[in-house]
């Protein structure tokens, strides 16, 4: 089994009233992008995109080949350790730890430490895999 080529990892927080600046305050770090309810985005096409919902993201560096477990420790390392602070969190907002992980071949792999899952865990973080096949571009 091959390692995978390379991975992304953002931890995002979302939720109707999320404020990014009441997240940043509490989690002690500034988003990577964030947007509130209702904001509008115009795209350089010209169309509009009106948020449903505010949402709060810390992306970490991506990795090549996949390293989730230094990426989760790169963001956490940014952010309180108050497991009291992350139990409001979730428990007032959707939080995950979105994962992109690419393939090189039919049959890479990848483990997840198991201080890594703790640590998830511990701060009520649900993780997110997205998995992409490998192409021929």
């Amino acid at each position: 089994m091959g390692v995978l080529e390379r991975s992304v990892a953002t931890l995002r927080v979302s939720g109707d009233d999320l404020r990014p600046e009441e997240i940043t305050a509490l989690l002690g770090a500034s988003p990577t992008y964030s947007h509130t309810k209702g904001d509008r985005r115009v795209f350089a096409s010209g169309r509009e995109r009106i948020f449903k919902f505010g949402i709060w993201n810390l992306s970490a560096k991506v990795a090549e080949p996949e390293d989730l477990n230094a990426q989760v420790d790169e963001l956490l390392a940014q952010l309180t350790p108050d497991l009291a602070v992350w139990r409001e969190l979730s428990e007032r907002y959707s939080v995950d730890l979105f994962c992109g992980w690419f393939m090189a071949n039919g049959n890479d792999g990848v483990s997840i430490a198991p201080r890594t899952l703790l640590a998830l865990g511990a701060r009520g973080i649900e993780l997110d895999l997205d998995i992409y096949s490998p192409t021929d571009d």
